[in-house]
């Protein structure tokens, strides 16, 4: 079984990311055998006109996805922390959808079932980060991710300190 701080998902990272879609299209074709955005397992999200985050499925740990399927649709594997859904059991109610705090599921528009990444477990390897032209996704985990974080916001502060207080020699 796979801790959570071992678990690994794609992430973005918004300082490289420049809107392209070509995860969103690279996923589609792989999944769906289709160009079609709308059935991406990853979604680019703009939030101005310079700044693009590509969002999929982190692996939660206790899921709330999962916990707001009232058809247990949803489990989350112990081996890998993947999210399936048992098609069958889906109605496309969607309170999954609500309950992911990253905005993760989808509804299939044509088949009306949800459907979460599943880092392309038949390829081997997301495609997503493979064919990324700006190299702006990466598998991490948690705590790389929160690592990563850290190290930028104290950049950040830095920058400011410097702005207030330069450094003479």
């Amino acid at each position: 079984m796979v801790k959570i701080h071992e678990r690994k998902f794609v992430a973005a990272d918004p300082e490289k990311c420049v809107g392209c879609q070509v995860c969103e299209y690279i996923c589609s074709w792989t999944k769906e055998g289709a160009f079609n955005p709308l059935k991406s397992r990853i979604r680019v999200v703009r939030i101005n006109q310079l700044i693009n985050l590509a969002v999929t499925c982190r692996l939660c740990e206790d899921p709330p996805c999962v916990a707001a399927c009232p058809r247990d649709a949803l489990t989350q594997s112990e081996e890998t922390g993947l999210i399936m859904v048992d098609e069958d059991k889906c109605n496309g109610c969607g309170w999954c959808i609500e309950a992911c705090d990253y905005g993760a599921i989808m509804l299939h528009p044509e088949r009306k079932v949800v459907y979460v990444c599943d880092l392309c477990q038949e390829q081997g390897e997301p495609q997503c980060v493979k064919w990324c032209p700006e190299e702006a996704l990466e598998l991490v985990t948690s705590d790389v991710l929160a690592q990563k974080a850290r190290i930028t916001a104290v950049k950040k502060l830095f920058q400011e300190a410097l702005k207030v207080t330069p450094i003479t020699s």
